[in-house]
């Protein structure tokens, strides 16, 4: 459990980081775009005043210094309006050009206005008033940052899917070589022990006592060779078989009724209720109900009620499992089918990392946590598709 709650503190972590760096990339952006905006409104007011000092030159002054910054003004667009209204604009190609186009200087003119423009005082006889707008690079700097943080976005979650996709792949291979290896290493002593088994029942024939201990022996190992066979299936597609859920549910009642305190009450549906059909991996979808039905008892403490609930809706069947219990904390919905994850002195945390595993891998299904609420009742919901 306490891997999940740092894994939780890592990604607020790398959030507050990331969010550190946009952050200081948009304040240092907009930095740059306001201090180009202050200069290209100097530049403006200097293009002004070269083109008055050329126009007021009756002395015949050398102006080639005014016409360098005339002609040199940059990808700044201008507007130029004179006091009978006519508008020129000027570089709004990106060359220097000049145009004439009244019908759309005045619209650019109008947008400026809308967007609270305050035009620059010229000269009169020639440009009453001057308009301009900011350079392409102004407006190259001001986007920057949201290139930016759609270009890191992309990037990191490109690398996170090839991450995730990479280490649950690594995992698979771990869950299923596990598996496989327990089942091979249980296999052995299983064998051994029947040999056992075996060989007590041929020398206690005369004892009545005696043979019901080695038949209960016998029960014992039978269901040691079904976890066997179930870790087998692991890490393979097993073999699903069309079955009725109804009957699969009670068998998996009877079998954790025995071995539940006497005041755990079991709500299944009737043997005899309308067959719902599903197709399943009977060994391994018992393996699931289990693990809820062990879990369900875990949390009650030895009293309260187990509810199964069966439905069919949209070609799916709904079986949801209700507990009694403690109750599960609407944050660790999802943390609960994590490997590793458990609230148990004594537990390793894989049952319902399992569950999931088998049912959404196995099964095309889903499961997962419907609801729950603090000390009243927690329901787990299982999806399978309809036979």
């Amino acid at each position: 459990m306490e891997i999940y709650n740092n894994k939780g503190n890592w990604k607020w972590l790398l959030a507050t980081g990331g969010f550190i760096i946009v952050l200081m990339t948009m304040l240092y952006s907009y930095y740059l775009a306001d201090n180009l905006a202050r200069k290209e409104e100097s530049t403006v007011k200097l293009f002004t005043e070269a083109q008055k000092s050329i126009l007021d030159n009756e002395a015949g002054d050398d102006t080639s210094l005014e016409l360098y910054i005339v002609t040199n003004l940059g990808d700044i667009p201008i507007i130029m309006e004179n006091e009978e209204g006519e508008l020129t604009g000027y570089n709004y190609d990106g060359t220097g050009s000049v145009t004439t186009d009244q019908e759309v200087l005045t619209k650019t003119k109008a947008r400026l206005l809308k967007g609270g423009y305050d035009p620059i005082e010229g000269f009169s006889g020639y440009s009453d008033k001057i308009y301009y707008e900011n350079s392409r690079l102004y407006h190259r700097i001001s986007y920057f940052p949201l290139v930016q943080i759609g270009l890191l976005g992309t990037f990191f979650l490109f690398a996170y899917y090839l991450f995730s996709s990479s280490r649950k792949a690594e995992q698979n291979r771990v869950w299923a070589g596990m598996a496989k290896e327990t089942a091979h290493q249980l296999g052995t002593p299983i064998s051994a022990i029947l040999g056992w088994i075996e060989h007590l029942k041929d020398a206690t024939l005369s004892r009545e006592d005696q043979q019901e201990v080695v038949v209960e022996l016998r029960n014992d190992v039978t269901r040691l060779e079904l976890i066997a066979d179930r870790f087998s299936k692991i890490g393979s597609k097993p073999k699903l078989d069309k079955v009725n859920l109804v009957e699969q549910l009670h068998a998996c009642m009877v079998y954790m009724k025995r071995r539940a305190p006497s005041k755990v009450a079991f709500v299944f549906p009737a043997l005899d209720s309308a067959p719902v059909h599903a197709r399943i991996n009977s060994h391994l979808f018992d393996w699931v109900i289990e693990n809820l039905l062990r879990n369900a008892l875990d949390a009650m403490d030895g009293q309260g009620t187990i509810t199964a609930a069966l439905a069919i809706r949209d070609n799916k069947v709904l079986i949801d499992i209700t507990d009694t219990g403690k109750g599960i904390d609407s944050s660790k919905f999802k943390s609960v089918f994590n490997p590793g994850y458990t609230t148990k002195k004594r537990g390793w945390g894989l049952g319902l990392s399992l569950a999931k595993r088998i049912i959404d891998n196995y099964h095309s299904g889903k499961i997962f946590v419907k609801n729950s609420i603090p000390n009243e009742e927690t329901t787990f919901s299982i999806h399978l598709p309809l036979a």
